[in-house]
């Protein structure tokens, strides 16, 4: 049963650009780990400053378990461009 990982982020002003590339990282960086079936990231049309950003995961075990092993130091460069928390849900799969 593949699940995914949806996150809303918004970049604080002026720090888009920063957003964009640590959430590519985090996107590298979480593509090998046991468990991931991919990752995508998107930005809204209309805000510039609204990143998405999709994980596939086998299960949520995997997801919560690969957490424990995804270096920090490639989050440190979102937190500091995001303005507030991101927002994360898990989602069934219904049509694929």
């Amino acid at each position: 049963m593949t699940v995914a990982r949806h996150y809303i982020m918004h970049a604080k002003e002026g720090m888009d650009a920063a957003l964009e590339t640590a959430l590519r990282a985090i996107a590298d960086a979480v593509r090998p780990l046991p468990g991931c079936e991919g990752a995508e990231l998107l930005r809204d049309i209309g805000n510039e400053r609204r990143f998405v950003l999709i994980e596939r995961w086998v299960d949520i075990d995997a997801h919560k378990a690969a957490a424990g092993s995804l270096d920090k130091g490639v989050l440190a460069p979102m937190m500091a461009a995001l303005d507030g928390p991101p927002d994360g849900i898990y989602l069934d799969y219904l049509i694929r």
